[in-house]
């Protein structure tokens, strides 16, 4: 039987920070290959699209961040991309995806590392980009706020994540599909009671687009939009890194 959402600890704190490490920690052997399963390889797209809207092509010899880098997919989309030369930096802190996903492709360096605590200097980054990370911070306005710090003014923010769709059959469809199919399907391959069980609760309670969009604005970034993928399962954020 599957846990209860409602003992999931989603709400913050030092409880949300060790449950997060745990699960990933746990997980990170199936976690690829559940991601292909339960988003019916949508998720490879939607990176794609990510990296195509970071601007990567006006520094293509600089260094972006991929933060909550998990295996490192999104980096290595950044890094396998035509004309791309530079390095991409992914940081997360459950040192087992990273050391899974270190060797998908040249130009990666993973860095053990929390989001709300980044050991890099001001300024560092000629763009950053999170696949489906930022609904796991603690602290949402701390996170995003150091990553503005590490960000060169005029450099990109990418943030994709889960989002409510707003039509109501698709979002009945949906709902459906992401808290009860998907917490069963990740169950039978990964054995972990909760971790997918996790995914639509944490997703739940997170900010809708319109708020996270605002949060970006709070900390600094300007141009903030935001585009619904797929009928609005999934939400790509941009915001620019206000200049001096």
């Amino acid at each position: 039987m599957l846990a209860s959402d409602r003992q999931l600890p989603v709400s913050g704190g030092p409880e949300k920070r060790a449950y997060v490490r745990d699960i990933f920690t746990a997980i990170a052997p199936t976690y690829d290959r559940l991601n292909r399963i339960i988003s019916f390889r949508l998720d490879q797209g939607w990176r794609r699209y990510a990296v195509a809207r970071l601007g990567w092509e006006r520094a293509p010899e600089g260094i972006y961040l991929d933060l909550c880098a998990g295996t490192l997919d999104l980096a290595a989309t950044l890094a396998t991309r035509p004309g791309f030369r530079g390095r991409v930096i992914g940081a997360d802190f459950v040192r087992r995806m990273l050391e899974l996903g270190r060797h998908k492709a040249g130009g990666l360096t993973p860095v053990s590392a929390d989001a709300l605590e980044l050991p890099f200097g001001d300024e560092a980054f000629d763009g950053a980009m999170v696949g489906w990370g930022v609904r796991n911070l603690v602290d949402l306005e701390a996170g995003l706020a150091e990553a503005a710090r590490v960000l060169k003014p005029g450099a990109r923010l990418v943030i994709l994540e889960m989002a409510l769709p707003r039509q109501r059959l698709i979002r009945s469809g949906f709902q459906f599909y992401f808290r009860r199919i998907l917490p069963l399907v990740g169950w039978l391959i990964s054995r972990h009671r909760t971790a997918y069980a996790w995914l639509p609760e944490s997703a739940r309670v997170f900010p809708a687009p319109p708020q996270l969009a605002r949060a970006m604005e709070a900390q600094g970034f300007i141009n903030v939009g935001y585009e619904l993928l797929m009928g609005g399962v999934c939400a790509l954020h941009i915001g620019t890194k206000r200049e001096r």
